[in-house]
């Protein structure tokens, strides 16, 4: 059984959902036709020549990066240069591309998240939250006979969730009046008759961006014809998203010993430290990629110490000024995510399809010791 991009592209919006980037953020399809059949899948931290290559020897004719391949307007696509030969070879071989960054940067199971746990992190949080989930109140009346039903269907559809506790409702028993009119088909009652059923009035909380997939559940689990049901906007903030994680270890070390760690759990050639070698550690703040200008926020977050890449020496120096630690893990630590991306996205699509993790290492940098 073939899959189209339509499925895939899906499939990563429900890991990774767009509403979670930064506004103007270049995400979603950069290259190709969303209904694509789907032969293969490449993931990979970037897009090189290198890449494409491995996608064709592959057969994966889609390609989900992290980086975007166009990021900057194009003002030309000169196939004597890289940047154009790479797309005009995207394009020969009709391979699709599709870019999931700051979204996947903030996804539950994204970039940061993989990269805390690596180190072992405990009770995470978000580190730098740029915008926080709308509420909404929902209230419907359901006679007392499907009353379970239509409850169950809602939080199965994702209302009802506080915090890490799920189906939370309310729920009061009362009469509710109807009188059926001519071209009317009750569930209960005569046409022409006031009706007088005993119902509950059911009340639960839902995030913003669920609402169509609540509101449709509800209506199909709920018996009546016409469904009386309010939603209210809340001035109650939900879930905090953004990127960047925070978190604990699970007992104190010194800065030199955790990065010692670092380097062994990220698999690393070589890292940049700031601060004194005996300095301690316990309360972690991540942000892959590059975080230098999040120094004081990782400060104020409590951290005693700050792991991000593309660390400056101004930035290196403002930081010691503070009494911060920092690890420059390098931005090319993200690629650690790939594997993650690769694993829910076979889970997700099933044996339809391959999905493959790239082994081509587009990290430009080396290291020389001794």
């Amino acid at each position: 059984m073939s899959i189209r991009g339509v499925e895939l592209i899906k499939a990563m919006n429900h890991y990774a959902p767009p509403r979670l980037a930064v506004d103007n953020d270049r995400i979603g399809l950069q290259v190709g036709d969303p209904e694509a059949e789907v032969k293969g899948v490449l993931v990979t931290l970037d897009v090189n020549e290198e890449v494409v290559d491995e996608a064709i020897q592959r057969n994966a004719n889609w390609i989900i990066a992290h980086h975007a391949v166009i990021f900057h307007p194009l003002k030309a696509v000169r196939t004597d240069q890289p940047a154009g030969r790479m797309i005009a070879k995207l394009l020969k071989h009709d391979i699709n591309v599709y870019v999931a960054h700051t979204n996947l940067d903030a996804a539950d199971e994204g970039v940061n998240v993989v990269l805390a746990e690596k180190l072992g992190l405990q009770h995470l949080r978000v580190l730098i939250s740029y915008r926080e989930e709308k509420l909404k109140k929902l209230v419907v009346t359901v006679p007392v006979s499907h009353h379970e039903q239509v409850l169950d269907a809602v939080c199965a559809a994702g209302a009802g969730w506080i915090g890490k506790y799920s189906h939370c409702t309310f729920n009061v028993e009362g009469t509710g009046t109807f009188m059926p009119r001519e071209g009317t088909s009750p569930f209960i009652g005569q046409q022409g008759e006031l009706e007088k059923v005993q119902e509950i009035r059911l009340e639960t909380i839902l995030p913003d961006h669920l609402q169509e997939q609540v509101i449709q559940a509800m209506l199909a689990a709920h018996p009546y014809e016409e469904v009386a049901y309010d939603l209210y906007p809340l001035e109650l903030k939900g879930k905090k998203l953004g990127f960047g994680r925070i978190g604990q270890l699970p007992e104190q070390t010194t800065l030199l010993d955790f990065a010692r760690t670092v380097k062994q759990s990220y698999q690393l050639d070589g890292l940049k430290a700031v601060g004194e070698w005996s300095n301690p550690v316990r309360r972690v703040a991540i942000l892959g990629g590059s975080g230098g200008r999040y120094i004081h926020e990782a400060k104020q977050a409590g951290a005693d110490v700050y792991i991000t890449g593309d660390i400056d020496y101004h930035t290196a120096q403002e930081a010691e000024a503070i009494g911060l630690n920092l690890l420059d893990v390098g931005h090319h630590v993200e690629h650690h995510v790939v594997d993650r991306v690769r694993h829910i996205l076979q889970r997700q699509l099933g044996e339809a399809v391959s999905v493959f993790a790239s082994r081509v290492n587009t990290n430009p940098f080396r290291f020389i010791g001794g």
